[in-house]
């Protein structure tokens, strides 16, 4: 009894290390099951979560799904119990997707009759090609491209190995919907989604059927607009001995804005792991910062003394985009820490880029108090086996290889009170952007002067303060969004917090600006896009308005540099990292328009004055006058939510347009510029009375103006709630209110009347719009309901569907910082 009351005491201040724990500054615990939970959150590419409820249960994972394994155990009295991560058995190739090697296929758009994907069908009239089978411009994988709305797709495989009673996986990627047949059996049929990289295990049924000698696997594959993708293969798994086999058993886990703990019971100790991001947006040196903490304290809970060692073990892939690239890794030691370090053979710097791509140039890095700690690199079984049998001799010499693991073993002592210690994470990407053809490096070595060693010291030195900051700042968090949205709502803006910051980098520009530059993760992969800015972008609005112009800067300087001549915004600067020029394959006119005249209307109210504006009148005017012109009844055109189909008459999009227009006149008024004001803001309100005619449909306005019987989420309608403006009567967002509420499904307000999906983002932007936090929260609850009960367990999902709990495409994107819309609400009213 006397010990399970220790454990829960334990679990209650979880986040709090022995020398620093005060009671008072405790955060409260959230009570959401994240669909998944960050780890380490760098930036883009340095990223690790679990995608399990229990720490040990699956492997570290990066967004994209790839495993980026890290394993932690601890040894009690010689008894070691695994706390993080798995001993993950070794995938061989059986037939390469694109992405581990080349295969071609025989393929058709037109529907084939009979039996297609069966061995014997006749494909002499198929054209045959290189896989992957997408659209080229956006799909770095694919080989072939392919736009149209439907393929059906043949791959002869040759099997050289007998693989009766191993267990054998299909590897695929798709977008959209997908069918794939091998030998004839359907294996996946995935309905209408979008996913990467899955790993299905073969039915026993499909493994028979697996003979030596030649097989067929056959897929089809919808594709329902924007982007297309279909990729498969085959892998097994290989034999591999397991040594950690004992787990830890987890008592709890609780994500804080910018912490993750974990409460482990370990035999007769208690183990509290604390994985910190010190993203503090108040300092941009130390939120470019490349470094996390791992901080664990362990304590008896028996009342007796214990001998205690940790052992943390990472993998070359951290620094690698393909699980088999040639890695070099070494340990060493510098000053009073030791290190472990690995990095690509090649060194390719700013070469790879797209969606589904890692870093595969700079080093990762491990580090550990030297006093206590031994760096280790070698074979995975080696280690493992060193440290369960008490062997601590450090080898850490350079060593080439593709599976080498990297360790760092530390002696925590005798136990009884509480040992407090830390793990640094860190990674030198060297160079992070290429911005119009100049490399830049990451902005807290901005000017070349710098090195990572020496940040490594600061993290180190910083740590206790940093550490208390962060308790502070996620308690605060937690107050200030129960407070605005109840607690439900401050749960879901803890979770998004440092999955949006760390989708961006920060880097400054030749001319001094500084760059936020987020990445289109699992979407099309570029850089720097308009329209993930404006959802994203109250989180920056809120807490330092400095990154919410760096999320415009590049916008701002294509235009008025003379690359970008169109008179609306681009879409975005390039594919992810390379920042050379719009990649994307349309504009979105109206749409890109109008989020930077918003969002540069929203960075005056907050920061009191519209000098921000003034230095890029000319364009902004440019702008206004094109929506002006032609935002009232947009044109068929590309915008934010065109994954749902392009259309005229878009009845949402032109309130963007609209609230453009008022923008421009609301900085007018801040400027002193009061005839252009009095004009623009005249317009806005002509334009506003004619949507009300156009759109009206009785008890809610339509989603395009031609079509009766039809509905949308106006969530645009909300920054004339923010910004106080007063173009549209508040009849007209009541109204709206009153009609979502009879079309809410369980997990959501759909986004429109043409399929039953969402986007969590902009639910929470429709909710804001409301008058009384009751609404709001009734909003807010079925997304709460759908993280927390969601059976696609990634980084939160923004485009699910809102009658099951699934994840309809996209993952771990920056927009969720729209979430923090009703906190800005909040701070705009004050």
């Amino acid at each position: 009894m006397q010990k399970n009351l220790m454990i829960l005491l334990l679990a209650c201040i979880a986040f709090c290390s022995c020398d620093e724990a005060d009671v008072s500054k405790s955060v409260v615990k959230s009570d959401l099951r994240p669909p998944a939970y960050p780890l380490i959150t760098i930036d883009p590419y340095t990223s690790g979560w679990s995608f399990t409820d229990n720490l040990y249960d699956g492997s570290v994972r990066h967004w994209t799904g790839k495993k980026f394994p890290l394993i932690g155990a601890v040894k009690v009295d010689g008894e070691v119990f695994r706390f993080m991560g798995t001993e993950d058995i070794p995938l061989v190739t059986v037939a390469p997707t694109s992405e581990q090697g080349n295969w071609k296929g025989k393929y058709t758009t037109s529907k084939p009759s009979g039996d297609w994907m069966k061995m014997n069908f006749n494909d002499a009239a198929w054209k045959e090609a290189p896989a992957a089978f997408g659209t080229t411009h956006n799909e770095p994988t694919s080989k072939t491209h392919w736009e149209q709305e439907f393929i059906w797709v043949r791959r002869i495989i040759d099997i050289n190995e007998d693989l009766t009673g191993k267990k054998v996986y299909l590897e695929y990627s798709h977008d959209d919907d997908a069918i794939i047949y091998i030998n004839g059996i359907e294996v996946v049929n995935t309905g209408n989604s979008c996913k990467k990289n899955v790993l299905v295990p073969l039915s026993d049924e499909v493994i028979a059927s697996l003979k030596q000698g030649k097989n067929i696997i056959a897929g089809y594959c919808h594709n329902r607009g924007a982007n297309g993708l279909l990729d498969f293969g085959l892998v097994r798994d290989k034999e591999n001995k397991q040594i950690l086999k004992q787990t830890a058993v987890q008592k709890s886990v609780d994500v804080q804005a910018t912490q993750t703990h974990y409460v482990f019971e370990c035999g007769n100790v208690n183990l509290n792991l604390t994985f910190t991001a010190p993203l503090l947006m108040d300092d941009l040196k130390l939120t470019s910062r490349p470094i996390n903490y791992l901080s664990y304290d362990v304590s008896s809970n028996d009342g007796k003394e214990h001998e205690v060692e940790l052992y943390f073990e990472a993998a070359p892939a951290w620094a690698l985009d393909k699980d088999l690239q040639m890695a070099q890794s070494e340990g060493f030691e510098d000053g009073n820490l030791v290190f472990v370090k690995t990095g690509s053979t090649e060194q390719n710097i700013l070469v790879k880029f797209g969606d589904n791509v890692r870093i595969d140039w700079g080093y990762f890095y491990m580090a550990a108090d030297k006093s206590n700690s031994i760096c280790n690199v070698g074979d995975s079984e080696v280690l493992r086996n060193a440290f369960v049998n008490g062997l601590k001799e450090a080898s850490a010499e350079k060593r080439e290889s593709a599976t080498d693991k990297l360790a760092i073993t530390t002696t925590v002592g005798k136990v009884n009170a509480t040992v407090s210690g830390k793990l640094m994470i860190g990674y030198d990407d060297i160079y992070s952007i290429q911005y119009f053809g100049e490399n830049l490096r990451p902005y807290w070595n901005a000017d070349g002067n710098d090195n990572i060693m020496n940040q490594f010291r600061k993290a180190d030195d910083e740590y206790k303060d940093l550490m208390n900051k962060c308790y502070a700042f996620d308690k605060g968090l937690m107050e200030t969004a129960t407070a605005a949205g109840g607690k439900e709502y401050a749960e879901l803006c803890a979770l998004a917090y440092r999955q949006s910051i760390s989708a961006h980098k920060i880097v400054q520009a030749p001319n001094g600006d500084i760059l936020f530059l987020s990445k289109e993760n699992f979407s099309n992969g570029s850089i720097g896009t308009v329209d993930v800015t404006y959802p994203s972008a109250p989180l920056f609005l809120y807490y330092n308005p400095e990154l919410a112009k760096g999320l415009l800067n590049h916008i701002f300087y294509y235009s008025e540099s003379g690359k970008w001549t169109k008179p609306f915004p681009s879409h975005d600067v390039g594919t992810y990292p390379l920042a050379n020029g719009q990649t994307y394959g349309g504009d979105m006119p109206v749409e890109e328009a109008g989020n930077m005249l918003v969002l540069t209307a929203a960075i005056a109210a907050v920061e009191g004055n519209a000098k921000y504006a003034e230095k890029h009148w000319d364009v902004l005017t440019t702008w206004t006058d094109y929506l002006a012109e032609h935002g009232l009844d947009p044109d068929n055109q590309l915008c934010t939510d065109d994954f749902a189909g392009h259309f005229a008459h878009n009845v949402n999009l032109s309130v963007k347009a609209i609230m453009g227009v008022a923008s421009y006149g609301y900085l007018a008024d801040m400027l002193g510029k009061k005839d252009v004001a009095e004009k623009y803001t005249a317009k806005a309100r002509e334009m506003a009375q004619e949507w009300m005619k156009m759109a009206d449909d009785g008890d809610h306005y339509r989603l395009t103006f031609d079509k009766p019987g039809t509905w949308s989420q106006k969530y645009n309608l909300v920054w004339d709630k923010l910004l106080k403006t007063n173009i549209f009567p508040k009849e007209v967002a009541q109204k709206e209110i009153a009609y979502y509420l009879t079309k809410q499904n369980k997990y959501g307000l759909p986004l429109d009347n043409r399929e039953t999906y969402t986007k969590t983002d902009w639910i929470m932007w429709t909710a804001t719009l409301a008058d009384d936090q009751a609404t709001f929260q009734t909003f807010i609850a079925p997304v709460y309901n759908f993280m927390n009960e969601t059976t696609d367990r990634v980084p939160m999902s923004d485009w699910v569907w809102t009658e099951t709990p699934t994840q309809r495409g996209f993952q771990a994107r920056s927009v969720v910082g729209g979430y923090y819309i009703k906190m800005l609400e909040e701070k705009l009213d004050k």
